[in-house]
């Protein structure tokens, strides 16, 4: 997929089109909720799993973000603590 055409468009016009596809999507999977007047325990189930998947990878990329920016045994280890830690309360939680 050749995305090459987008680097013709000016920057903050990109992060126009992108805050506005974020806010498109989110509207749409928000917009579910009246669809339904009541919801099977198994697709609850299901969409908080999927939220929970979603909200563990966004904590990891975060971090790992993070340790990449500091090369330092310090960062290391907060970035160790750090996922440790979400994963704990995850897995405790769930």
């Amino acid at each position: 997929m050749n995305l090459e055409y987008l680097l013709e468009f000016h920057p903050v016009l990109l992060a126009l089109f992108a805050t506005l596809f974020t806010w498109a999507v989110t509207a749409a999977g928000s917009a579910l909720v009246f669809t339904f007047k009541t919801i099977n325990q198994r697709i609850l189930n299901l969409m908080l799993g999927f939220a929970a998947g979603v909200m563990i990878a966004a904590s990891f990329w975060s971090l790992l973000s993070f340790q990449i920016g500091n090369e330092t045994d310090l960062s290391n280890i907060g970035v160790m603590i750090g996922f440790a830690t979400r994963m704990v309360l995850d897995v405790g939680l769930a």
